[in-house]
């Protein structure tokens, strides 16, 4: 699930990042966020849980929604005033919060396995992004600050009642963040668009949904230390969709961050397949 979501945001950054040479990017957010909020609502509907539509106000849904748009709106600041190398590596520093987070709020117990997983899918995405030390400065830190504020939102997720359905805590982001984006598009004036830019916003809103309702159902079934290193799947995907769609090929330095985040994955897939076995054993009568 984890590795679907950051598959989807990816797709949904490329194409966001096409309309924004023509749109403003508050008022792309906001548009895209009328499409991605209306796709819930129909999923929610066809679900039959339309009838709990007024749990995107439960204290906890709300607040969950509220930190995210915050988080989205502080990494989109930042971005437009950093490298984008730089923007990149510290929203990935993410994982490293949410083990910390898990094992200090949560309880959640992190072996030696996942966090040398961690900090070595960590290191793999900085052999890609390959950040330049001009580029850290005050914005930086309204970046980490919206880093922070991810890896809350989705240790929050874990402390939401099980019985409100996924696709509402979904529904409750998308309206948070296009209703904070729409307040953005009011004060920054509105630019008139056309079929085109409507119809990729479209499909980035398609991709976005899913993004969210398989991020949340991740959180809320998998353990935070175990799905967090899974994350940095999004730099690989974003590298081969680079490649595919404009040629950008990976140096060297890239290459070997793509062979730590591979080895990250397959190290903690096989750790915690040797620990599945051994609980398995543990668990068989004498």
């Amino acid at each position: 699930m984890m590795v679907g979501a950051m598959t989807c945001f990816v797709f949904n950054d490329a194409l966001v990042k096409h309309v924004s040479q023509s749109m403003p990017s508050a008022q792309l957010i906001f548009v895209r966020g009328l499409m991605a909020s209306a796709l819930v609502l129909l999923v929610a509907r066809h679900l039959g849980v339309l009838r709990q539509v007024g749990q995107v106000l439960n204290p906890r849904v709300a607040l969950r929604a509220a930190v995210d748009a915050c988080a989205t709106m502080l990494y989109l600041l930042s971005l437009f005033h950093l490298p984008i190398a730089n923007a990149t590596a510290i929203n990935l520093a993410a994982p490293l919060f949410m083990t910390l987070f898990a094992v200090l709020f949560l309880g959640e117990r992190a072996g030696g396995a996942r966090w040398f997983a961690v900090v070595m899918g960590f290191v793999g995405v900085l052999c890609i992004v390959q950040p330049s030390g001009d580029g850290f400065n005050a914005w930086s830190l309204l970046c980490l600050l919206g880093t922070l504020f991810h890896a809350t939102r989705d240790l929050m997720t874990r402390r939401i009642d099980p019985a409100i359905p996924s696709i509402i805590i979904t529904l409750a982001t998308a309206l948070s963040v296009t209703l904070l984006s729409g307040v953005i598009t009011l004060l920054a004036g509105w630019q008139a668009f056309g079929l085109r830019e409507l119809a990729l916003l479209g499909v980035a809103a398609v991709f976005l949904a899913c993004g969210y309702l398989l991020l949340v159902q991740c959180m809320r079934t998998g353990e935070v230390t175990l799905t967090a290193p899974f994350r940095y799947t999004a730099v690989l995907i974003a590298v081969m969709l680079g490649f595919v769609m404009w040629k950008e090929a990976p140096d060297g330095w890239a290459w070997l961050g793509i062979a730590l985040l591979v080895g990250s994955g397959l190290h903690m897939l096989r750790s915690e397949r040797g620990r599945t076995r051994a609980a398995a054993l543990d668990a068989q009568p004498e």
